[in-house]
């Protein structure tokens, strides 16, 4: 709050209706009266739902009575009204029983951020300017159905095109039924690390294309080639659970885990062994593990199952991946392959797990086939202390759609500036391309030529700032949520909640205003979408679940209610959903080398842009919280930083703090420099999420971002953007310095040079 804010709320006692701060009609402020019944000084626990990423944790928010400046019919006043004062985990939902990860906290400072849009605007300046105007809610339903409307009637319903970040549940089913009614292909789901190669590698292995679910606390060894699953990868509340009780909630058991990647994450940090391997050689380690297992029937060769046979030379028994072999390939001692085999069919149940940067390669799903088979041989697939699969409601989008679930988000941004030519509308609802794509594909210049564009987001960004019209969306805790998760617990879920909180702001849910649109457009959008609003379409799904087989009103109203006190339903009895494509019909994969962009001689290291901690795919930057959350491997606060090994640092006469300039062939950045003995020589590492132009006071102008400067590589088969497969150089340009928490990270006299 700014201090003339300040002021003005101090300013105000008792009953007071309004005040005229020194005579100055703009810091008038008025009282309104109360929305709600609170007792003061008694806290309320009310559940929702988890937005900071898909994973669909529940939450409990502890709701207090308290002044809040509001907007109310244009007005700005106070209301003593249920504010939100913290957010924890629900102990009873099986996702994150009762845990939240620092991310999760942060959504608090969604709801009262400064920079939140408060109001609809309409654009007043140049495209890309940053210049709006406020308008009413009405005037903005208008503007946008009289673009819509002229579409339908010329026969151009295939030109609007809706961007929107991964949502799952009947947001996302109302958000399809628009587009279908309207004549419009489907939405697309864009985030800059999605997993389609391996959601890909599960449908052809497994028939499931969705992510797996860990069954971590039954198993006795892992290893996990490339994901951060303590961290940022898929349901990693959820997963750290898990891993706590493998490694210290059984007595006299404690599970092995061995990590294998080129740059030690949070989740490497905690491994008993950590592997370095060679950017892109994750699958050929796998193959080397399963080849010693194979031809010292260590496990039954049919355990392969489906699995095995997607991969070349698997019935022969992989004679070209032999401990040596792997090694010359890897980097990896033979002798380590062959004991790690050794290992892990020896301690059953045994699991191998891949995602991030192994993935992120021209041979991602060759590498991710090969992993699916070791788990397959391990015999550790839908099996306790193995991989399972979250059985999902027939309603969500990934078992209606399975189809689509694989097919990568950038393959789709792709062909929507293939055909942004002849789009005439688009609709944006909290998606960055701008930010997340390679500065190449040319994101930005694309978007800038379609005629209309209206954003659903509460806040500017740098793809957001492009639009002419902008509808801001309620947060989420002042809004009706739910979310069928794809993965983290081995039973059905279904994580909803009605709203914790009145609306701060003239805001209004997304989905009530398609709804409003579809009914104001009329004809078979009115009949597609017969309900008023987002709760009367989530009770009509999902009211029935718990109440009787006769499905009796009263029991049903009785079902209803329990489940939104729960913040959700979930049930052991939900059977696991047929698999959600046949199995295809795939000829055996070969494991090729990895392809880079740019000569080694000119680009002699590997460039490994990062989820970050904290700030993830730099959704989160505008959080001050995160800002200020010290990184936990390097201990960076509030800003950016490349990774360098003690050796490639030496040669180039960098030390720690030092501004370097990371090149490729399309773009450069500069960053300080983080000596770490954590990545090995060949390779420079950049955590995602700050260098953001437009994201509000903390996270505009701060740092870089790293994915401006990749190739648009790709994996051939889903089209997913392979982040890792980009070759930089680095060079001094600088003395600089990082921000550190307590002194931050050091690498020890012996380290240098060593690696």
């Amino acid at each position: 709050m700014e201090r003339r804010n300040f002021l003005k709320v101090a300013a105000i006692t008792g009953a007071t209706t309004a005040l005229d701060h020194c005579g100055h009609p703009d810091h008038q402020l008025i009282r309104f009266i109360p929305e709600e019944d609170l007792t003061p000084g008694v806290a309320e626990w009310k559940p929702s739902v988890c937005t900071m990423c898909p994973a669909g944790c529940g939450l409990l928010v502890r709701v207090m009575e308290g002044d809040a400046e509001v907007v109310r019919n244009g007005q700005v006043g106070l209301m003593r009204m249920g504010l939100a004062k913290k957010l924890e985990g629900n102990p009873n939902h099986p996702i994150n029983q009762g845990k939240l990860c620092p991310r999760g906290q942060a959504g608090l400072q969604v709801t009262y951020h400064p920079d939140r849009l408060a109001h609809p605007l309409k654009r007043s300046g140049p495209r890309g300017s940053g210049q709006f105007q406020e308008i009413s809610w009405g005037e903005a339903i208008t503007q946008l159905v009289g673009r819509l409307a002229p579409l339908r009637s010329a026969n151009q319903s295939a030109s609007l095109a809706f961007v929107t970040k991964p949502i799952r549940g009947r947001r996302r089913d109302l958000m399809e039924q628009f587009l279908k009614a309207f004549g419009a292909p489907p939405g697309i789901s864009f985030e800059a690390f999605d997993e389609a190669v391996l959601r890909r590698a599960n449908q052809l292995s497994f028939g499931r294309p969705q992510m797996p679910t860990l069954d971590l606390a039954r198993t006795n060894y892992i290893i996990v080639f490339g994901a951060d699953f303590l961290g940022t990868w898929n349901s990693p509340v959820a997963q750290s659970v898990g891993y706590g009780v493998m490694r210290q909630g059984r007595a006299g058991s404690r599970g092995k885990f061995v990590m294998v990647e080129p740059r030690m994450s949070q989740t490497g940090a905690n491994a008993d062994e950590w592997v370095p391997a060679r950017m892109g050689a994750e699958g050929v380690l796998a193959l080397g593990l399963a080849h010693v297992i194979l031809n010292q029937k260590l496990r039954p060769a049919g355990d392969m199952s489906r699995a095995g046979s997607l991969i070349k030379g698997w019935g022969e028994g992989l004679p070209e991946y032999t401990p040596q072999a792997v090694e010359s390939r890897t980097g990896i001692p033979a002798a380590t392959v062959t004991r790690l085999a050794r290992e892990m069919a020896s301690h059953a149940p045994a699991m191998a797990i891949i995602g991030g940067p192994p993935l992120a390669q021209t041979n991602g799903l060759a590498s991710a086939l090969a992993v699916n088979a070791l788990t397959a041989l391990l015999g550790s697939v839908e099996k306790p202390g193995g991989l399972l699969f979250t059985p999902l409601l027939s309603s969500s989008p990934i078992a209606e759609e399975g189809s689509r679930a694989s097919l990568a988000s950038f393959a789709q941004i792709q062909t929507l500036l293939e055909k942004a030519p002849g789009i005439q509308a688009l609709l944006l609802c909290d998606a960055n391309p701008v930010f997340s794509c390679p500065r190449s594909a040319g994101v930005r210049e694309a978007l800038e030529k379609i005629p209309f564009i209206a954003s659903f987001g509460n806040f500017i960004d740098e793809t957001s700032v492009l639009a002419d019209l902008i509808l801001p969306d309620h947060s989420s805790l002042e809004s009706w949520q739910d979310n069928v998760p794809e993965s983290g617990a081995p039973e059905g879920v279904v994580s909803l909640a009605p709203p914790a909180l009145h609306p701060l702001h003239t805001t209004r849910a997304m989905p009530d205003v398609l709804l409003e649109v579809a009914h104001q457009l009329g004809g078979p959008m009115a009949t597609a979408l017969p309900f008023k609003t987002l709760e009367d379409m989530l009770r009509t799904t999902y009211g029935g679940l718990g109440g009787g087989k006769k499905h009796d009103p009263k029991e049903d109203a009785a079902a209803w209610d329990k489940i939104k006190a729960d913040g959700g339903w979930w049930s052991a009895q939900v059977q696991p959903s047929a698999p959600l494509l046949n199995p295809v019909s795939h000829p055996p994969i070969a494991m090729t080398e990895p392809e880079f962009d740019g000569a080694e001689v000119d680009f002699p290291l590997h460039f490994l842009p990062c989820a970050s901690q904290m700030l993830l795919d730099g959704s989160l930057a505008h959080l001050p919280w995160l800002q200020e959350t010290p990184d936990p491997v390097s201990t960076v606060m509030w800003g950016t930083w490349v990774e360098i090994n003690p050796k490639t640092a030496g040669q180039k006469g960098i030390k720690q703090g030092d501004v370097v300039e990371v090149k490729s062939q399309h773009g450069s950045l500069r960053a300080p420099a983080l000596i770490s003995p954590g990545i090995g020589p060949g390779t420079v590492a950049m955590p995602v999420g700050q260098g953001h132009e437009h994201f509000g006071r903390y996270a505009s102008g701060r740092g870089a971002n790293p994915l401006a400067i990749l190739a648009p590589m790709i994996e051939p088969e889903t089209g997913a953007l392979a982040w890792a497969a980009t070759r930089v150089k680095i060079s001094r340009v600088g003395e600089g310095r990082l921000a550190l928490f307590a002194g931050g990270l050091r690498a020890h006299p012996q380290d240098e040079g060593q690696r």
